[in-house]
């Protein structure tokens, strides 16, 4: 089973059937909290996740994301959990601006 790896949350690793959820979609499942002001629907930036390994196992940046990238909003190595679909194994990193006060990361 693939999985999504989050290293600075203590290598957590949430695993997930490849049938088109989206990443965050896949964190709600396992109940893992993760920022999403906009109820993820690519309407800002607030579920952003730093993409460290599994590119390749990635969908396309979607409209929205493209958007961002335009107006500088989303580094390269950044895609919005609310829009990526993943179909492999992935490590991402929760960025510091968008970290939960209530969880505990390992920087």
């Amino acid at each position: 089973m693939p999985k999504i790896i989050i290293k600075n949350l203590g290598q957590k690793v949430v695993p997930f059937e490849t049938n088109g959820q989206s990443a965050l979609s896949v964190f709600q499942a396992n109940r893992q909290d993760w920022m999403h002001a906009c109820g993820g629907k690519g309407r800002c930036t607030t579920c952003s996740m730093q993409i460290l390994s599994g590119h390749a196992h990635l969908s396309p940046p979607s409209p929205h994301e493209l958007r961002y990238i335009k107006l500088g909003k989303l580094a390269k190595d950044v895609r919005l959990a609310c829009q990526t679909l993943c179909t492999g194994d992935v490590e991402v990193a929760v960025p510091e601006a968008y970290k939960l006060p209530h969880l505990s990361y390992s920087d």
